[in-house]
């Protein structure tokens, strides 16, 4: 497992942001607004299975994972601060948060359940994040015109994403996670997610008063389906999910690499530990 670096981003998100803030692309704006909305809450999902999950482990196991997990914990943290701060603009501007309220609903249903459900369910959307980061890294034009602060956000977010992206994973292999369990997980949590996103970026084009605009469907044709559209290009990484010998590390993460390295300027490393 390589080191993870845990960053403290330097953009100011005391100030507002127009409500299409994406180049004025209503779709795009609220699809990723919808996204943000969902990682306060979901990150603390991931980082409470995580110490729920070495905790269980074995004192030789739980050695070797405790640095690369506290690190882990550091990234999930600051990401969920930084969508914290944007997703209270949002709510300024009107936006209802129906899909953490989702989330919260279905949290208690894993209490008092083995901890690899937990697990397993982290494993899937830390894939489902990392596939997105991937795309949203070889195709940065989506965020053209986007106000610099957040296009700048959003790759950070994306490049730690694809950094850590193995991390859950590995801790579920260790716990003796078996194959049969992450893919049934998986597909439950392929439902939930496509249809959650659909359902808040759906209720923020309303909010907009942009849900029945053609230039709206038309960005949405454009950004999904098109020939290097969101669903085009991740079909095959989710599919290569439930292949038994699957392992995230298996992604390529150079482009998450190239723009960390490239924009040291926009964050300082903080000491883990």
């Amino acid at each position: 497992m390589s080191e993870l670096v845990v960053r403290r981003l330097l953009i100011d998100l005391t100030v507002g942001f127009p409500r299409r803030w994406a180049g004025g692309d209503a779709f795009r704006s609220a699809l990723f607004n919808a996204l943000s909305l969902s990682f306060p809450v979901g990150e603390q999902f991931f980082i409470d299975s995580l110490r729920a999950g070495v905790a269980e482990l074995p004192d030789a196991d739980r050695e070797r994972f405790d640095e690369v997990v506290n690190r882990f914990i550091g990234q999930e943290a600051t990401h969920r601060r930084i969508h914290a701060l944007f997703n209270g603009h949002l709510e300024k501007q009107g936006h209802v948060n129906a899909w953490e309220a989702r989330i919260l609903r279905r949290q208690p249903l894993f209490d008092g359940q083995d901890v690899r459900h937990r697990m397993a369910v982290t494993v899937a959307y830390e894939h489902f994040t990392a596939i997105l980061s991937e795309w949203l890294l070889s195709h940065p034009e989506v965020l053209d015109g986007a106000e610099p602060r957040l296009r700048t956000m959003w790759m950070w977010h994306a490049s730690e994403e694809s950094e850590h992206r193995s991390v859950a994973f590995d801790v579920y292999q260790a716990l003796g996670g078996n194959h049969a369990w992450r893919i049934r997980w998986f597909r439950r949590a392929t439902v939930l997610f496509l249809s959650d996103v659909m359902r808040q970026t759906m209720r923020n084009l309303w909010q907009d008063g942009a849900l029945y605009h053609w230039s709206t469907w038309r960005s949405a044709a454009r950004h999904l389906l098109g020939r290097e559209g969101l669903l085009a290009l991740t079909y095959r990484p989710w599919r290569a999910y439930f292949r038994p010998d699957f392992h995230p590390g298996q992604q390529d993460d150079r482009l998450a690499l190239e723009w960390l390295s490239g924009h040291e300027a926009d964050y300082i490393e903080l000491r883990v530990g």
